[in-house]
């Protein structure tokens, strides 16, 4: 190959790197072909430039098949809908047989969403192909020829191409190691004694005992307890759930921290949490704990990565990632129990606290105020519809501090009016059943019960409490066959103990 063509194969690398900022991916062993991506030109995704003799049509149109099986392969990489490919080669002569009907018209990969346009760069063609590759990429790209080139301009132009990629390599490199985990460390370890604490206190199932520690429950939440919307975070229901999310921490958080450094990561996971346990309290009633929201948070902001710098995103971690936040979310629709609602509310708060942020070193000031005012606003609404909607929480909440002070009259006649409204869940009719029983009205008190069973087949303290009241009233096959069920669902030492008490 002549010293001219590898000049202008550099010449047009140089340039698409230079000038328009295409980065550099692949270079042979040879260096006589190079793929270039863009990082933001709209009209071609993807450069391929090759230099090589070409004689025959034929050779020519079979190269080109093969660019579109390489160029989609790329497009799936990258998860496009569509690629748009230009494809150059750079040759001495023209093929000797007739060859434009080869590159007249663009070729489309197998499935027609890679689209290939080839032009050919030879003496013969050099000015209209340069005009329509110009045309092309709407830039504005100049050579002149010149009876003998010199190797050395050459080699200054390859250096300064080479150089570039390199320093954006470095770079990118540095993007993934800007900080060194420090409080993925430090949250690892604080939810692991706190599950030894739980446990050591009650068991980390044990109902009661988390919320003495702190789960989210919004009864108390609308009583005033604002603090469980972050407590939770700390807390785990059983060891494969500590197990689960602890490993998930380590992977996703000492991702995030080194990507964002420590104190950006700090804000992400707390806020992350915050906003996991507040849509949890907006839209599920049950109890809840766990760092899922929060670790949610952090698949966020790796998708805030995706979002202002999609092309390394997914170059890198992009496919992974979203792979495993859809089958998670998957897994939270079709596996009951989970609290899909707090993992939703942690990866948009995540996203949204990282937007606030950014990355280090960096600011986009109108993106930042955007987040701030977006997470801002979520929060507000959130939380006054929470604290605000015609929800049965807030009338249990209330009744809750009635019997608490004994007053099981006012606490019968707030739940009786909630039921009767039809507005009730399974805590108010157990709450009601409660209060009927210490009020002697046995029979609604087993109908109500009853009730909350229907609604939360699980719902272990209502099996028990009507286990108490067919064993007082003497129906013993009834009680046991409640107090079974009750000990089945949780195992406490009470369960245990009155079952063996009636056996």
């Amino acid at each position: 190959m002549a010293e001219r063509e590898h000049y202008l194969f550099w010449k047009l690398t140089n340039y698409f790197v230079i000038e328009l900022d295409y980065r550099l991916v692949h270079i042979d062993r040879e260096e006589k072909e190079v793929w270039l991506e863009t990082v933001g030109h709209k009209k071609v995704d993807v450069i391929r430039i090759l230099v090589e003799d070409i004689d025959w049509a034929n050779w020519l149109k079979r190269d080109i098949i093969q660019t579109g099986v390489r160029a989609e392969g790329i497009r799936k990489h990258l998860m496009k809908r569509e690629l748009n490919v230009l494809n150059i080669y750079v040759t001495e002569h023209t093929p000797v047989d007739d060859y434009e009907f080869v590159i007249q018209h663009p070729y489309d990969a197998e499935n027609g969403r890679a689209h290939i346009q080839t032009v050919l760069i030879a003496k013969e063609t050099l000015d209209d192909t340069i005009c329509r590759m110009n045309e092309m990429l709407n830039s504005h790209f100049q050579i002149q020829t010149v009876d003998i080139y010199d190797p050395a301009i050459t080699y200054e132009l390859r250096q300064s191409a080479i150089q570039k990629t390199k320093r954006r390599q470095r770079e990118e490199r540095e993007l993934f190691e800007y900080g060194k985990p420090f409080f993925t460390y430090l949250f690892i370890v604080v939810q692991v004694l706190m599950f030894l604490i739980v446990e050591s206190s009650g068991g980390s199932t044990n109902i009661e005992t988390l919320i003495k520690y702190g789960a989210k429950y919004n009864p108390l939440i609308l009583a005033g307890e604002w603090w469980r919307f972050f407590t939770p975070i700390f807390l785990h229901i059983g060891l494969l759930h500590l197990l689960m999310n602890t490993l998930a921490l380590y992977y996703l958080g000492m991702a995030v921290e080194k990507i964002f450094g420590r104190f950006r990561f700090l804000w992400i996971y707390l806020f992350s949490g915050f906003t996991g346990s507040v849509a949890s309290f907006v839209f599920t009633n049950n109890l809840s704990a766990g760092a899922s929201g929060a670790i949610f948070g952090c698949f966020g902001a790796l998708l805030y990565m995706g979002v202002v710098n999609p092309r390394l995103f997914f170059r890198t971690i992009g496919v992974n990632v979203i792979a495993v936040i859809i089958i998670n979310l998957i897994f939270g629709f079709t596996v009951p129990g989970i609290d899909n609602a707090g993992h939703i509310g942690g990866l948009i708060g995540g996203f949204l606290a990282t937007g606030i942020v950014h990355f280090p070193g960096k600011r986009k000031w109108g993106l930042q105020f955007v987040s701030l005012l977006a997470a801002a606003s979520a929060v507000y609404f959130m939380l006054n519809w929470g604290y605000h909607n015609d929800r049965p929480d807030t009338e249990n909440a209330r009744a809750q501090g009635q019997i608490e002070n004994g007053e099981y009259g006012a606490a019968y006649e707030t739940l009786l009016g909630l039921v009767s409204e039809g507005k009730g869940d399974a805590d108010s009719y157990f709450k009601l059943a409660y209060t009927e029983a210490q009020l002697q009205k046995y029979e609604d008190a087993k109908k109500h019960f009853n009730r909350a069973i229907e609604l939360e087949p699980d719902f272990h303290e209502a099996h028990f409490n009507l286990a108490l009241i067919y064993y007082e009233q003497g129906d013993i096959e009834e009680a046991k066959k409640h107090a079974s069920r009750a000990e089945e669902i949780s195992d406490q030492e009470k369960y245990r103990d009155f079952f063996k008490k009636i056996e």
